[in-house]
């Protein structure tokens, strides 16, 4: 990656302290984020029932949140760039606290839906900040440390939303039921914007040109038409309408990144980098970072929606069962620095590998039971699959950061969320093909199937990842912030 001369964001070195104060602002937008992804699964019955959704509705409930998000993030990054971090983020806090506010008071669908729009776009707005804004507020030594942190938070608060969706609607305060799942973000943004606005000071990349226009338009076209077939797919099967827009998609995005190549001879600032696909380990790491996002939001859809709707567990008795699975993960999370000193690449690969196993358990467990399961014996294998998620999702995203220096760690700031969004939405026309179009035992059995067999892909891809740096392996294992 020699010869890329990524200028990096300028900010003001105020010490330890308010470099942590930052990171706790980013954390708790990344919380928001991803929490929004995962909290809705669990009140989207009740939804359904209240606003009387109609399917399309419903998926659009989940889609419509993703695909605005997906669609701002690189020109929402290269905004960041030119106006200012710390100004960008904080008006996508206030916008994202606001739309869930509106979210959470919506009387009808179609209000709901365009309100989840307006939070994905000012969610995907800070997304695109924060890899940028921990580049430049930690040194290098520091990054291996607050990625994974990172990576915990963005990871946690997806196995989260369930549980605490299913704690909101059982408490039931003041009979608000399922707008809670959109209210609990009030005292969250405001903490985050109080936080933000005392100790972020990270401000627009020095010698920032003008917006590519041409990328822009091209990338969210490309990424609209996607998203925009998958969610197709979703609601119709894999017919000619489907195929052809994402075949059309696929196009766009192959035009898209040629226009970047060649801003990038004539010396112009381009919206994304692609040499940044020379480095090995992001080019193998963003495949299995697209792909273990994919899986995992189809998991942690078709789980709620099966322990809910085929298994007949309460909002509560899912939250619990999700419990164990997080708890299985924040002991893998808690492992994987250590596992990854000891055994590099490896440790990853055994850790996705083992969550593949279980799976394949739980699908063979639901066959030989025809559904009549027992909560005492699936307590061990949740937890344990929970364990090798943790072990893989802490660690790959650092590993595939690890050969690139601060300024691209950077450039990587829209891109990155933005192959997880991809992932989320190939993961849900996966479910709705395998699962929603066959809302059955069988169709939660062929969706854990399949995730076993994806898992198991992903284990084998892993281990082509190179190893990271001595100081990096380091790194992973330093202290916590106090």
């Amino acid at each position: 990656m020699a010869g890329i001369d990524i200028r990096n964001p300028t900010a003001v070195p105020r010490g330890e302290l308010t470099a942590w104060l930052t990171f706790a602002a980013c954390l708790i937008s990344v919380f928001m984020q991803m929490i929004d992804v995962t909290i809705v699964n669990t009140a989207l019955p009740d939804i359904t029932r209240d606003l009387r959704a109609s399917r399309s509705a419903q998926l659009l409930v989940i889609s419509g949140y993703s695909v605005a998000f997906a669609c701002v993030l690189l020109t929402a990054a290269r905004l960041g760039a030119l106006w200012g971090r710390r100004r960008l983020f904080l008006v996508a806090v206030v916008v994202f606290t606001a739309s869930s506010v509106w979210c959470g008071i919506s009387t009808g669908a179609e209000e709901l839906v365009i309100a989840r729009i307006v939070q994905g776009i000012a969610g995907g707005a800070m997304a695109a900040q924060t890899l940028a804004i921990l580049a430049a507020s930690f040194p290098r030594g520091r990054h291996p440390q607050v990625f994974a942190l990172y990576g915990l938070a963005a990871g946690g608060a997806g196995m989260v939303g369930p549980i605490l969706g299913g704690v909101l609607l059982t408490l039931d305060l003041w009979g608000l039921g399922w707008h809670w799942v959109f209210l609990i973000n009030l005292p969250l943004g405001i903490v985050a914007f109080v936080l933000a606005a005392r100790f972020l000071h990270v401000g627009a990349e020095s010698g920032s040109a003008r917006l590519d226009l041409g990328g822009v338009l091209l990338s969210a076209a490309s990424l609209l038409a996607l998203l925009y077939g998958l969610a197709e797919v979703q609601e119709h099967g894999w017919g000619t309408l489907p195929v052809g827009t994402v075949l059309a998609a696929l196009a766009l995005g192959a035009g898209f990144l040629a226009y970047q190549r060649v801003l990038i001879r004539r010396g112009r600032p381009p919206l994304m980098r692609p040499d940044l696909f020379g480095n090995r380990g992001f080019a193998i790491g963003a495949v299995l970072v697209t792909g273990f996002f994919g899986m995992f939001t189809a998991f942690v859809f078709a789980a709620s929606i099966t322990l809910q709707d085929e298994l007949h567990f309460s909002p509560l008795r899912t939250g619990i069962a999700m419990t164990v699975f997080a708890l299985g993960a924040g002991a893998g999370a808690l492992a994987a620095p250590l596992l990854v000193r000891r055994w590099g690449v490896r440790s990853l690969a055994c850790g996705i590998a083992l969550y593949a196993g279980c799976m394949a358990v739980a699908a063979v467990y639901l066959a030989l039971t025809g559904g009549r399961i027992s909560v005492a014996l699936t307590v061990v294998p949740v937890f344990v699959s929970g364990l090798g998620v943790g072990v893989f999702g802490l660690q790959v995203q650092p590993v595939m950061l690890a050969g690139l220096d601060q300024g691209q760690v950077g450039e990587t700031s829209g891109l990155l969320p933005t192959l997880e969004q991809i992932g989320n939405a190939v993961g849900l026309a996966v479910l709705s093909t395998v699962f929603f179009r066959a809302h059955t035992l069988g169709g939660s059995i062929a969706m854990f199937t399949a995730i076993a067999v994806v898992a198991a892909g992903i284990a084998g891809m892993t281990l082509l990842l190179p190893e990271p740096a001595r100081h990096d392996a380091a790194g992973l294992t330093g202290s916590a912030p106090r």
